[in-house]
């Protein structure tokens, strides 16, 4: 049983880095952001980018800055809850 659910947790944390990469790749590019599958990738990414931006956005060096840390720091904390779990 303790298996099938860290399987199914750390299937859905890959699932969830594919589409922050892919939402992180089309977002270079003009025609892929304008897309419905663009659109469809911020729908379900943003949620859990959110809070990170919120938090940042509290840090008066950050809030000007073009690169989005916030976007940086939800890729390694799921990274890093999909390390946890398969150490348990």
């Amino acid at each position: 049983m303790n298996t099938i659910v860290v399987y199914v947790v750390g299937s859905l944390l890959r699932i969830l880095e594919f589409l922050l990469f892919a939402r992180a790749i089309m977002s270079w590019f003009v025609q892929g952001s304008a897309s419905q599958i663009y659109e469809f990738l911020c729908l379900v990414t943003e949620p859990l980018v959110q809070p990170f931006r919120s938090l940042l956005s509290r840090i008066d060096a950050l809030r000007g800055c073009p690169f989005d840390f916030a976007f940086m720091l939800a890729f390694l904390v799921l990274i890093a809850l999909e390390q946890i779990l398969y150490m348990l």
